[in-house]
């Protein structure tokens, strides 16, 4: 199944029922009196988030989703049947926003979360609606209520804990696929990893949830590469992974070329908690190891964490590192969610 992490649709509610202008006609019924029944509510377009999905490529083939119209109202007081709903299922940490890309509409952050994007017309009144007692035989009904109809943006930013972020070729699948069951697209040229992926991580008995995205390099923001439009799926982790190749020319070069990038993009990156490490360390000489380790703590201003995916060097340390941290940041997220209750001091 291929990764889809954005897809523009347009949506149709349907149309609202006509009213119906009808009298009876029985035998023995001298004044038989206006029975126009009225119109069905049009169809809804609901959007609802759903647990089993990872991508939007349901929306790639279909980009029309109009709902049912209203059924007409009928004589003997019959009212229309309401149209048919069109429920659009999307997975967590789905977007919707306006045509223009700017006006966020809704944020599906749990499953079961449902949002009405176009609402049904209302049913026309029929003609027995108007009857009062100076106009007994009203000939009149109210048409259906247009629905309504829109272009919208859908756009996935994956849900994880942790997220791991570097230059192409930095170790960052093969660190995802050592650590848990993913199995990443692995091998030795630059933008190997083409979409994000996703990984159950566990450590102490404990799991979280770690995402690795495509590399960056010099001008991603610009769209050198494959750009930064990957960048949103690490947006709501918790804490950054900075995998930094202990293998390339200048490891401090390195790491500033990525914190450039995620300055550019902006994004609340920079001022995520972040872990540095140096990965490949298997394939590095005690010289080279620590020379590129000062490099590295003199460019991220802090200690750097010496891993190797291959070997398992410190990957134990450095899932308890990243636990510590995602545990801080949901106390953080609990204590600015409870609502503040001002005590007042009892005095005599």
């Amino acid at each position: 199944m291929k990764f889809l992490d954005q897809a523009k649709v347009y949506v149709r509610s349907g149309d609202g029922g006509a009213g119906c202008v009808s009298f009876r006609r029985e035998k023995f019924i001298e004044f038989g009196g206006p029975d126009g029944g009225d119109g069905g509510r049009g169809g809804s377009v609901i959007v609802e988030c759903v647990q089993g999905l990872n991508t939007l490529i349901d929306y790639r083939f279909k980009q029309h989703f109009k709902a049912k119209t209203g059924v007409h109202g009928m004589g003997k007081n019959r009212t229309g049947a309401n149209g048919a709903d069109v429920v659009m299922k999307v997975p967590v940490g789905t977007q919707i926003l306006d045509e223009d890309e700017e006006t966020l509409l809704f944020d599906f952050t749990e499953i079961g979360q449902r949002y009405v994007l176009a609402k049904g017309g209302n049913g026309g009144f029929g003609n027995a609606y108007f009857t009062t007692s100076t106009n007994q035989a009203p000939r009149r009904a109210n048409p259906g209520q247009e629905g309504e109809e829109r272009w919208i943006w859908l756009r996935l930013k994956l849900i994880a804990d942790a997220g791991l972020v570097g230059l192409p070729n930095a170790g960052k699948s093969t660190f995802l696929a050592a650590v848990s069951a993913a199995k990443p697209k692995i091998a030795d040229y630059p933008f190997t990893t083409l979409h994000p992926n996703l990984g159950v991580v566990g450590v102490d008995g404990r799991e979280f949830v770690m995402a690795d995205i495509p590399g960056l390099i010099e001008g991603a923001h610009e769209g050198v590469g494959l750009g930064d439009r990957f960048l949103g799926h690490v947006e709501r982790c918790r804490v950054l992974l900075h995998l930094v190749d202990g293998t390339s020319e200048h490891a401090g070069e390195a790491y500033k070329v990525v914190r450039a990038e995620l300055e550019a993009y902006g994004g609340g990156l920079t001022d995520k908690p972040e872990i540095v490490a140096l990965s490949k360390a298997d394939a590095l000489s005690p010289e080279l190891r620590k020379q590129q380790l000062q490099r590295l703590k003199r460019a991220a201003k802090k200690t750097p964490v010496v891993l190797s995916a291959q070997s398992g060097e410190a990957i134990d340390a450095t899932l308890r590192q990243l636990l510590g941290v995602i545990d801080e940041a949901k106390g953080v997220e609990a204590a600015e969610a409870m609502p503040q209750i001002a005590v007042e001091a009892w005095r005599p």
